[in-house]
């Protein structure tokens, strides 16, 4: 599946704006998160091909050769780091081309003394949980990199990319205020995530969040029967009103423990697959950031009326290839 998505990926390459924008940067980049930022801040500047399709477990996904003929066309490929792309990187390394820039942004945005290690990213394991895209903080900071990145590559659109950038921050911003005030709707003591997939520590952190568990262990099995009992016990001793699934990973233990305590099972969240096809109007970060915070809150007994009620539109034309 993985040869077939990559060979779609050269073959759209053929066709993307990287042949018809060869005046400007050739941007690579992996998660669609980082795509969407990228087109952003690059918008008709830049030709921006996407690596990891959507819908893919970007942790254990590996990169087909083939895709080494996009890594080595690019000027710029953004990674995420915190060692989510390790194959990714590794044939970046071995095809860059003169002149090229590869960038972790993560760790570019983060100290090592701040990163978080739970419970699908145990700390003996040496990898910490890379999902800091999913807090509106985190990812102003990724705009950032991206920006003074292409303004370093291509000075000659430098306020552009930087205009771009102000743009984005303000809209990023509103989300993350408009999350602020609508998470004070939620039921004292309901701010609480029982997720499959530990995609929202760090936003947890910064939003006053308490996430009470993760059902996808570090080795993508089933938890133990032992540790489902726990689970169960901990959101019937919690009131947990709503646990939330992931559409990329369906959990037959989710629903489980939703049956067991009584607790609505919401399985549409998603942490790097955004809404909609390329070219849909949510088809973007702001989209899937502002779904995710709008089903946890509602899940939660809240009212997301000021979420409801944003502006997610792009703020420069995204022109970027998704792979599907």
């Amino acid at each position: 599946m993985i040869i077939v998505a990559a060979t779609s990926l050269l073959a759209a390459c053929s066709s993307s704006n990287a042949s018809t924008n060869s005046s400007g940067l050739t941007v690579a980049t992996t998660v669609a998160p980082i795509t969407s930022i990228a087109a952003n801040i690059g918008g008709d500047r830049v030709a921006v091909e996407g690596i990891v399709p959507e819908g893919t477990n970007s942790h254990t996904f590996e990169p087909a050769p083939q895709v080494a003929a996009l890594l080595s066309d690019a000027d710029v490929i953004f990674v995420n780091g915190l060692q989510l792309e390790e194959p990714t990187k590794e044939l970046a390394q071995a095809n860059m081309k003169d002149g090229a820039v590869l960038v972790d942004i993560g760790d570019e945005v983060i100290p090592e003394s701040d990163w978080i290690y739970d419970f699908s990213f145990p700390e003996e394991d040496g990898k910490p949980n890379p999902h800091l895209w999913t807090d509106p903080l985190y990812a102003i900071k990724y705009a950032k990199v991206i920006a003074d990145t292409f303004s370093s590559q291509d000075p000659a659109n430098a306020n552009y990319y930087q205009g771009n950038y102000v743009a984005f921050k303000k809209k990023a911003t509103a989300l993350s205020n408009a999350l602020l005030s609508d998470q004070k709707t939620v039921p004292d003591g309901n701010l609480k995530l029982l997720t499959y997939h530990d995609a929202y520590a760090y936003f947890a952190r910064d939003y006053g969040w308490d996430i009470i568990g993760a059902v996808q262990p570090k080795n993508f099995e089933d938890p133990t029967p032992q540790e489902v009992a726990a689970l169960i016990d901990q959101v019937k001793a919690e009131h947990v009103p709503t646990i939330f699934g992931s559409e990329v990973f369906p959990s037959a233990v989710l629903e489980e423990i939703g049956r067991a305590t009584g607790a609505r099972y919401e399985d549409t969240l998603r942490d790097d697959d955004l809404p909609g096809e390329p070219g849909d109007a949510e088809h973007s970060w702001l989209g899937l950031m502002r779904y995710d915070y709008v089903t946890m809150v509602e899940g939660l007994g809240g009212t997301a009326t000021k979420l409801s009620a944003l502006d997610t539109s792009d703020v420069a034309p995204d022109q970027a290839e998704y792979p599907q």
